[in-house]
């Protein structure tokens, strides 16, 4: 018998899990949650993402709980329950923001502005930014960041008698603390919380209070109603939260790469200043016009700015005017309405974004529409302020301008269900990408990889070319392209990118793997065996590796060797059946029966309807003359994979040898019915059948 073969490919997958499959299992302990990422690495890993979000990761686990497993509809069906309730809330928040606060007898708040607050609810149910965060199974973090920063907010403010209340302060602490604790940009509510605290609670004139302070005037007549002891309140309360991040990071920030953020890079601070600037604009421009969508705006999908006479620069002076206008009317304005709806929705804009902006740290991406889910609430505010004014000021238009409304809502609508129908698989995210990314090369990658998937490699490596082509580093790339050329025997170029890899990035433990299975392909065995060693060192406990250096090892007759390396697979890996099923294969070739016996069934023990195992041990007792038993492993065997023609072939060599001619001939029929080149069935079959002959023919 042949050693079973394997050649794993490192395919590394465009979309990291949610979370660790491990945490997300009932039968992992909930304390889990508490100790790992949000990707399920140990926050004190230097690898880790830092991305703390266990109270997301918990839903995760209900989701399973309730579904009994990973089927994506339940998933998916609570995300849009999220972003329901989400935009039905911001009704209540709009309302707030708009028209004050105000209480009827019972308490209730009153809405002053129903239909811009409607409106501008309607604006952010429908935006098209919201795709991604509502399809896409990581955007839970975002949606229940969203929900307790809302109700953060809400209960900010609560006694409709005009009296300011200290619990209500530590609620929204708490429910902020929960916001932060689904995703980092929770925090972000204090912002809003205390421009609502002097704009609204306090009806603070900003533009009066800045010129005193300018002045040198005493401000403090104008913060009355303890508004420096809900700020102090709410500053101690924000430090804390930062400390006890800052605590549970433990190794610091994580380290990003000038894939993730080019500009982040740049060495020239007026260069990275514009070029965040100029990220900035394709922020405000996915929010004025979400029709070019992206599931990855890295790698080279927007070209850097690298001098000042870039046309681009055009677009940051463009948004700074209309941010400038804005900020002068939102604080000269003489209708102080106007003043205080404009600044709240120019806070609800920046602030949530803030943690995006790469001012107080990098972060790892160029553009992710995920993280304007919030800002977009501030966006909508004063889309639907400015129509509301418009009407007024313009009520011989008023129809004109509700058709327009109307328009844009179906538009987003319309805009929002094909994005979602792009979502629905690999295929079609990635292709979609194509058009709006053309220069990003992981979109190149992504496609690439789907197609392989689905068995087009030569479609794969058109796209995989184009992926290094657009980023001669990329790794990852040069791994799968090496792959597929390994497979197609293309060995040489395989060799040689795959080289290239380890070269770039030493510790790419995969790449050094697939590096020693080409080159023990090319029959360079001490070449291989120091790459498989060197993927060892950087990945300890890695069963593929093992399990291919104890190939090579077999390849150049070091059994005992090859042995060793299987067993470690095994140890790594107890389900591993391909190294389990090489011992006993090899221990079989070697004469040692009785040895490969006792691996057989150790392994049948871990793995009980393993085929291929059974089918090895079956072999192991035919040759130890165990007829029975080995029939009893052949017949389990085929019930479980009843169309191998092999195992048909050798159950017919064993009722050969036991004398069952009738059954023999039975299985070797079977078995050149289903491959009728198999190796040596037909020899057996056609002395089988002389022997039969002479049988007939010596019965009287």
């Amino acid at each position: 018998m042949a050693l079973a073969e394997s050649r794993p490919r490192s395919l590394w997958p465009w979309w990291r899990s949610c979370a660790s499959l491990i945490d997300l299992k009932p039968t992992t302990p909930l304390n889990n949650i508490w100790s790992n990422d949000f990707w399920g690495s140990n926050l004190s890993s230097n690898s880790s993402h830092k991305s703390y979000r266990p109270l997301t990761v918990l839903t995760f686990r209900l989701n399973y709980l309730l579904a009994g497993g990973l089927h994506p509809v339940g998933f998916h069906v609570l995300n849009i329950i999220l972003h329901a309730v989400i935009s039905a809330l911001m009704i209540d928040v709009f309302a707030i923001l708009i028209g004050g606060l105000a209480y009827d007898e019972k308490g209730r708040i009153l809405n002053h502005a129903p239909k811009t607050s409607l409106l501008a609810a309607l604006f952010f149910a429908a935006h098209p930014v919201h795709t991604e965060s509502v399809a896409g199974i990581v955007g839970r973090a975002d949606l229940l960041c969203a929900l307790f920063f809302q109700l953060s907010f809400l209960t900010y403010w609560t006694d409709g008698n005009d009296r300011f209340s200290v619990h209500w302060v530590m609620v929204s602490l708490l429910l902020c603390a929960a916001a932060m604790l689904c995703k980092e940009q929770g925090i972000t509510v204090l912002g809003i919380n205390a421009a609502f605290d002097v704009l609204l609670i306090c009806n603070v004139n900003v533009y009066e209070l800045s010129q005193r302070l300018l002045l040198r005037k005493n401000p403090l007549d104008l913060l009355r109603r303890g508004l420096l002891t809900r700020l102090t309140l709410m500053g101690l309360g924000g430090l804390s939260m930062l400390y006890a991040r800052w605590r549970i990071m433990g190794t610091g920030p994580p380290a990003f790469t000038e894939v993730d953020n080019p500009a982040s890079f740049a060495e020239n601070i007026f260069l990275r200043v514009m070029n965040y600037n100029y990220y900035y604009c394709l922020n405000a421009w996915l929010l004025l016009c979400p029709w070019w969508l992206c599931f990855d705006w890295s790698m080279g999908c927007v070209p850097l700015i690298k001098s000042a006479t870039d046309w681009r620069m055009v677009w940051l002076l463009l948004i700074w005017c209309v941010l400038i206008g804005l900020i002068s009317q939102a604080l000269c304005s003489q209708d102080s309405q106007r003043r205080r709806t404009l600044t709240l929705g120019l806070v609800l804009l920046v602030v949530p974004f803030l943690p995006a902006s790469n001012i107080f740290f990098r972060v790892g991406f160029v553009i992710a529409e995920r993280v304007l889910y919030l800002s977009s609430a501030g966006y909508c505010l004063l889309l639907a302020y400015s129509l509301g004014h418009c009407c007024c000021r313009w009520a011989k238009y008023r129809k004109l301008l509700c058709v327009l409304v109307l328009a844009l809502l179906c538009v987003y609508v319309a805009r929002c269900a094909l994005r979602s129908y792009q979502w629905r698989s690999e295929r079609s995210l990635f292709t979609s990408a194509l058009s709006v990314c053309p220069l990003n090369a992981k979109v190149h990658y992504n496609v690439g990889k789907n197609l392989a998937d689905r068995g087009n490699s030569t479609a794969a490596i058109q796209y995989y070319r184009e992926a290094v082509r657009l980023h001669p580093t990329y790794v990852h790339a040069m791994n799968n392209l090496g792959n597929i050329l390994k497979e197609r025997n293309e060995l040489v170029e395989a060799e040689q990118l795959l080289s290239k890899a380890v070269a770039i990035q030493p510790d790419f433990a995969a790449a050094w793997m697939n590096l020693g299975i080409v080159q023990n392909s090319l029959q360079k065995f001490e070449e291989a065996e120091q790459s498989y060693w060197n993927a060892i060192r950087f990945r300890k406990k890695y069963p593929d590796c093992y399990y291919n250096l104890g190939r090579l090892y077999a390849d150049q007759n070091r059994h005992v060797d090859a042995l060793n390396a299987w067993r470690n697979a095994t140890m790594l890996k107890p389900e591993h059946s391909l190294a389990w099923n090489n011992m006993v294969i090899l221990l079989d070739n070697t004469g040692n029966l009785g040895q490969a016996e006792l691996i057989g069934r150790e392994a049948l023990k871990l793995l009980p309807n393993d085929h291929t195992i059974m089918f090895s041990l079956a072999n192991v007792l035919g040759k130890l003359q165990k007829y029975k038993e080995s029939e009893a492993f052949f017949l389990h065997a085929l019930r479980i994979n009843p169309n191998a023609a092999s195992c048909h072939g050798n159950l017919a060599v064993l009722y050969h040898r036991w004398g069952k001619l009738e059954l023999a001939e039975k299985h070797y029929e079977l078995s050149l019915k289903l491959d009728p080149e198999a190796p040596g069935t037909r020899d057996n079959y056609n002395m089988l059948r002389r022997k039969l002959d002479q049988l007939k023919r010596s019965t009287p």
